[in-house]
């Protein structure tokens, strides 16, 4: 992190694994930096409180709203955005099985299936509900969206 005068520093910041040097003010928020200064519009604001989910990104390959998240805490960590998952096999399957409406919180959600199936790949029931609980939709019901996860986690071959 380099400092500058003020209030503005400059962070490098690794996003879908390139690196990117990014003049901000330390009260940016990582979704800010992104949408704006990066062009990276794939996390939505939502609520910008944290509730939705809209925002969603992999940071190490966790789940982090992206709204609640200073830039600068983001330096030094890969930061992964939906843009990034370049036709993962979550992303088709919500495609599949047609996980998405007016698709404004689907990249949040894609995000958040994807870390779930990367650290939990044969995860539970109740292991995928905890984890969605983090995302909310208001256009569609949370069926498809937990029949395209379970999908990816080959809940059709146990079932």
């Amino acid at each position: 992190m380099l400092r500058d005068e003020g209030y503005r520093i400059t962070v490098k910041l690794k996003v879908n694994g390139e690196e990117k040097m990014v003049d901000i003010r330390t009260a940016d928020t990582l979704l800010y930096v992104l949408r704006e200064k990066l062009g990276l519009t794939g996390a939505k604001p939502g609520c910008l409180n944290g509730d939705c989910g809209a925002c969603t990104v992999g940071i190490n390959q966790r789940p982090m709203k992206s709204c609640l998240m200073l830039a600068a805490e983001a330096e030094e960590k890969e930061i992964m955005t939906i843009e990034g998952l370049k036709s993962s096999p979550m992303q088709k399957a919500f495609i599949e099985h047609f996980a998405f409406q007016c698709g404004y919180c689907t990249s949040g959600f894609i995000m958040n299936a994807h870390l779930l199936s990367k650290r939990h790949p044969s995860g539970s029931d109740d292991i995928i509900k905890e984890w969605l609980a983090s995302n909310i939709c208001r256009c569609t019901g949370y069926k498809e969206i937990e029949d395209a996860v379970k999908s990816v986690l080959h809940f059709s071959e146990r079932e």
